[in-house]
C-alpha cells in the first residue's frame, strides 16, 4: 500500500496540496482530474521522492519516503515533457536507461517499443520524433522494466484516437494486484475509462470522485 498522510506543499505563499491523505493499494488504477496548475504534477513529484513535502509522509509498505528510502522503487514515471537524447535512436535511448538497472535485455527493449505502437527496427534519431512518437516512447521506459508502480501524468498527450486507444488498452492489460498504476489526463472520459477510482484536485485538496 501507497499510504499519504497529511502531505502538504507550498510555493511561495500558494498552498498546492493542503493536507492530503490517501490510501492507494496495489491491484488498482486510480485517475487523478483537475485544472492546469491545480497541482497534479506536484502531487506526482512529491509522492515519488522528486520534491520534499512541507508536511506529512508518504510510505509505501511503511517505509517513509525520504526517510527510510529516497524515492519510490520499482517506479516508471512519465511526469511533464518527456527528456531523451536527442541524436540517439529510440532503441539507443532505452538501453541507455536500462543500463542503469541492468535488468532487461535488448530483445525485452524491442518489445516493449512494439508494445506502445512504435516500430522497433526505426533508427531515425528521436530528435526527428513526432511528438505522439516521443509520448509513446516516453511511456515505453515507464513500462519496460514491468515497474510495480506506474505513473503518468497526461500520458495521451500528443496521441491521435488510434493511439490514445492503443495505450489505454495497454495500461488495462497490464493491471495486475501487484502493480499500482496513477493516471492523470484533463480529459474526464480518458480517467472514467481506466480507473477504480478517481479523484480531483481543487483548492488544494484531493477529494474522491463518483463512479
Amino acid at each position: 500500500m501507497l499510504k499519504i498522510t497529511n502531505l502538504s506543499k507550498k510555493f511561495k505563499k500558494r498552498m498546492i496540496l493542503d493536507d492530503i491523505n490517501l490510501e492507494l493499494t496495489f491491484g488498482n488504477i486510480y485517475g487523478f482530474i483537475g485544472a492546469n496548475g491545480s497541482g497534479k504534477s506536484v502531487f506526482f513529484k512529491t509522492i515519488c521522492g522528486f520534491l520534499k513535502a512541507d508536511g506529512g509522509t508518504v510510505a509505501l509498505n511503511d517505509e517513509v519516503i525520504g526517510k527510510d528510502i529516497d524515492f519510490l522503487p520499482e517506479l516508471g514515471v512519465l511526469i511533464e515533457k518527456p527528456g531523451f537524447i536527442e541524436n540517439y535512436t529510440q532503441f539507443e535511448n532505452l538501453k541507455y536507461l536500462a543500463q542503469i538497472n541492468n535488468t532487461v535485455h535488448d530483445e525485452d527493449i524491442k518489445a516493449t517499443l512494439e508494445m506502445v505502437g512504435l516500430n522497433p527496427d526505426n533508427n531515425e534519431k528521436v530528435k526527428n520524433f513526432s511528438l505522439g512518437m516521443r509520448q509513446r516512447l516516453a511511456i515505453a521506459q515507464a513500462i519496460m522494466e514491468k515497474q510495480k508502480i506506474i505513473i503518468l501524468d497526461e500520458p495521451f498527450n500528443g496521441l491521435d484516437k488510434q493511439g490514445a486507444a492503443q495505450i489505454k488498452q495497454l495500461l488495462l492489460e497490464l493491471k495486475s494486484p501487484d502493480r499500482l498504476i496513477l493516471l492523470t489526463s484533463h480529459i474526464a472520459g480518458d480517467i472514467e475509462e481506466l480507473s477504480d477510482y478517481i479523484f480531483e484536485f481543487s483548492a488544494g485538496k484531493i477529494v474522491p470522485v463518483n463512479l
